[in-house]
């Protein structure tokens, strides 16, 4: 039992870090988005190839999972199953997607609440401005 004790405290250490490093690899990219456009491009490949290296880390910690569940079960229940393994790895495959939906989803959101409160930024400057001038033409 310690020994399966110890192999979920690993997967959960992992499925934590994985989160964060998701969760830098988005704020980088809100980063990048604000870097002049000059020198854009170079981030912005930089950018691409840590996401794949992040996607390929991802499919192979899933893999692994996918396989210690099986084996587990495996041991429990003492047959293959091996339609079971393709049903949980189909779960699993759209259980991701979802999770990655769903942070796009929330990246998405974060981008219209940042472009709101900028266009209201703008909107004040103008205001302010518009008074300036028509302070600067009354005295004129």
């Amino acid at each position: 039992k310690s020994v399966s004790d110890e192999k979920k405290q690993m997967v959960a250490s992992v499925e934590k870090q994985l989160e964060e490093a998701r969760e830098l690899l988005e704020q980088m990219e809100l980063e990048v988005r604000e870097i002049p456009p000059q020198s854009r491009g170079m981030y912005s490949s930089r950018m691409r190839s840590y996401k794949q290296e992040m996607g390929k880390l991802e499919a192979d910690f899933k893999r692994s999972r996918i396989a210690y569940s099986d084996e587990v079960r495996n041991e429990l229940l003492g047959d293959d199953g091996n339609s079971s393994e393709n049903q949980r790895a189909h779960l699993l495959d759209n259980t991701e997607r979802l999770e990655r939906s769903s942070r796009r989803l929330e990246a998405g959101y974060q981008i219209a609440v940042e472009t709101e409160q900028i266009g209201q930024e703008m909107l004040e400057n103008l205001s302010h401005d518009r008074e300036k001038i028509q302070r600067a033409r009354e005295r004129v």
